[in-house]
């Protein structure tokens, strides 16, 4: 039986999504799983895995066409079934405009590329004797009339990104003199910023948030952190913020609700607690989360946030990474930031904001010692959770951050 791929729903507000590339063409077996798009949002370009086994009938939507959630862009049947009419089907409206480099965030500068085959039967994006590129560098390079041959790729692997092409022609251009100017310059802004701007308007207007602060002494935690890299092999480290998300994970174990969302007058609760790391990409802010950390050691939510980072600045995150957070952290600390407090990420009920790590002055048993202290503040949804659970949730944190023995149990 045919089944039809349609426009994921890719993000909560998401309404519309354009086919960056074809991984697959038509005619080729493809398996349930298996990536065969990368589809543009409004914040990122995510992969697109088939919905069943079978055949690649169809493509009916072409590279570089935008087209609203739930149209129909490609059809997958049996090894012998012939294509069913398309006649009633959802194909829509789309968009001839080609997609260019000034119209895709710099977030997806470097989207994945399938790896050239090794053998004559496995597909691949790109040509073995061409540089390795992402295909939004591809094209920003076509119109600009530069050779990738001649760029050294900074993304993973060597590969090409959009900012290389950009470096590259500004180091090719003859420098302009300087102009001031008093003319107020109009910058619109692009498909992620709007995305932000929107969904954080929605969050403050539709989610009464309210606000708990706690210090926390992080001296245990960091002694222990350090025991423990010490006996990690190389390339494998725990960061501070690995044993916020354990710990969280914990808590959220004993206070269900803050993986709860408020929907149609109802509190929906998910099976999983997936944390959702706030991303600063280069030019936006994205949430991609590690699913399940209930069931996960602080080795293994390590070695997942820090391939989930990397994937994240590399463009090729999945479809329910980008959209599948049920509680989120946002850590500002790298920055020297003391505190400060986040905005919900819709459909989220809760987001913990963390500041540094910093050498503070406290008063223990009459005497002033020097500790390790960081500031975290919980935003919380009020339609969810009141003010005494979510002090309880968060001194859970703290009790279990000053003893860290319990995230390692």
């Amino acid at each position: 039986m045919a089944t039809s791929i349609e426009m994921p729903q890719m993000g909560f507000d998401m309404q519309e999504g354009t086919v960056v590339k074809w991984r697959k063409t038509e005619g080729d077996e493809v398996t349930r799983g298996e990536v065969i798009a990368e589809i543009e949002t409004d914040k990122a370009v995510v992969e697109m895995e088939a919905y069943a086994s079978g055949i690649l009938k169809k493509l009916v939507v072409e590279e570089g066409q935008t087209v609203p959630v739930g149209t129909l862009i490609a059809i997958i049947t049996a090894p012998n079934e012939d294509l069913p009419s398309l006649d009633g089907m959802n194909i829509g409206a789309v968009d001839p405009q080609p997609i260019t480099g000034s119209d895709i965030q710099s977030a997806d500068t470097a989207v994945s590329q399938s790896e050239p085959g090794t053998t004559d039967t496995k597909k691949s994006s790109q040509s073995s004797a061409e540089p390795r590129s992402s295909p939004i560098a591809r094209r920003l390079a076509k119109e600009l009339g530069i050779d990738l041959s001649n760029i050294s790729g900074t993304g993973p692997g060597g590969r090409i990104t959009e900012a290389d092409i950009n470096a590259h022609s500004d180091a090719s251009s003859t420098p302009a003199s300087p102009v001031v100017s008093d003319r107020i310059e109009r910058l619109p802004l692009s498909k992620m910023r709007q995305a932000i701007a929107n969904s954080t308007i929605r969050s403050k207007r539709d989610a009464p948030h309210f606000y708990v602060t706690m210090e926390i002494d992080m001296g245990k935690s960091i002694d222990m952190r350090r025991e423990m890299n010490n006996d990690l092999p190389k390339g494998v480290r725990i960061s501070v913020n690995d044993l916020i998300i354990k710990a969280c994970a914990l808590a959220i174990v004993k206070f269900p609700n803050f993986n709860a969302s408020y929907q149609d007058n109802q509190l929906i609760k998910s099976p999983n607690i997936n944390i959702g790391l706030a991303i600063a990409l280069e030019q936006g802010l994205i949430i991609a989360s590690i699913p399940r950390c209930e069931n996960k050691g602080l080795v293994d939510i390590a070695q997942a946030s820090k391939d989930l980072i990397e994937r994240a600045n590399d463009g090729t995150l999945k479809a329910d990474e980008y959209t599948g957070s049920t509680f989120t952290i946002s850590n500002l600390g790298m920055y020297d930031v003391d505190s400060f407090s986040a905005i919900i990420y819709p459909p989220n009920a809760a987001v913990v904001a963390v500041g540094a790590v910093k050498d503070s002055a406290v008063v223990r048993e009459r005497e002033v010692v020097v500790a390790k202290m960081m500031k975290a503040t919980i935003s919380v949804d009020h339609r969810v959770v009141d003010g005494a659970e979510a002090a309880q949730f968060l001194r859970e944190v703290k009790k279990l951050l000053q003893n860290p023995d319990s995230l390692v149990v």
